[in-house]
């Protein structure tokens, strides 16, 4: 929202809790209430829109059919709502977990990964399937893990860090590509703006990978202590992140962490070229891990997370 804020466009964000949205508010956002799966608002969304940036998903869940019911039924009644109102472009933000998993040393481009390997990533490739059907002019953009201030998805292994600690899945090896929540920004607006990004899928990460145990020990560095790394070796973390998610479907939770995330986190690596969104966009990501975890982590305690 900053990004366009930035830019003196006039935004419209769909928000479940319009009272929850003071941020979105001081910013001059026009609020609608609803959620994914209200077509009304959704139509009321896109009406008089120039560009959709579809941001929203379901990233934990009790069961496929769950995860569908956001991803893909969700991105099916705004493209749907997009179509109807004549919107110039929707924005699809997809992720990584559809072109799927990389060899070591390898990166996958958007057309030469193997596909998904969780039921998340089957359910964000729906999405995307849903939106080139729907009749709407799109570009879809899949990020890889992405991390910055307000984010928490890497909350716990900073939290980890602070504590003294790095959990490693198997021998830490494992090479990822990550971005920066600012320069993603930056990613969806260039992509929303280029008349060569119009029907195409692109990646958006940060032209340097990073393993695992260096990620770690970045992230230590980032909260200024020095972290023991603890292996947890492949066919115990599984063992682990299975019941793990047991557990939690047990008590009517839905598992951010199981035995089916596993097959992400154990993959050979998440690496990807972004190269065409740099042709046809003409986006890089800029932002350094070493500056990007400093400013995380400095959010992170300013907000009394860490």
């Amino acid at each position: 929202m900053e990004a366009l804020a930035a830019r003196g466009d006039s935004v419209t964000a769909l928000v479940r809790r319009p009272e929850k949205a003071g941020p979105l508010r001081a910013l001059g956002c026009r609020l609608v209430a609803g959620a994914l799966d209200d077509q009304a608002a959704a139509l009321a969304l896109a009406e008089g829109a120039d560009v959709l940036f579809h941001v929203a998903g379901c990233v934990a869940a009790r069961s496929e059919a769950e995860f569908l019911r956001v991803n893909r039924d969700g991105a099916a009644r705004v493209a749907t709502a997009s179509a109807r109102a004549g919107v110039g472009r929707l924005v699809l933000v997809s992720s990584l977990s559809v072109t799927g998993p990389s060899l070591p040393g390898q990166a996958v481009d958007e057309a030469s990964g193997p596909g998904p390997v969780t039921a998340y990533g089957r359910s964000k490739k729906a999405g995307e399937e849903a939106v080139r059907g729907a009749g709407v002019p799109f570009t879809i953009v899949r990020p890889p893990a992405v991390y910055g201030p307000r984010d928490r998805a890497f909350l716990p292994l900073f939290r980890a860090a602070a504590r003294g600690f790095a959990p490693l899945l198997g021998d830490g090896a494992q090479e990822i590509t990550l971005v920066h929540a600012s320069d993603l920004a930056r990613a969806l607006v260039a992509a929303a703006t280029s008349r060569a990004t119009l029907g195409g899928t692109y990646h958006a990460g940060h032209r340097d990978p990073v393993t695992q145990r260096a990620l770690a020990e970045a992230v230590a560095r980032a909260v200024g202590r020095a972290v023991r790394c603890l292996r947890l070796r492949a066919p115990l973390a599984r063992g682990a992140l299975t019941v793990a998610g047991a557990v939690a479907r047990a008590l009517g939770r839905a598992p951010l962490l199981d035995g089916d995330k596993a097959n992400e986190l154990l993959a050979p690596g998440w690496v990807c070229s972004s190269e065409a969104l740099r042709r046809d966009a003409g986006w890089t990501a800029e932002i350094p891990l070493d500056r990007g975890l400093a400013e995380t982590a400095r959010a992170y305690r300013e907000a009394g997370w860490l």
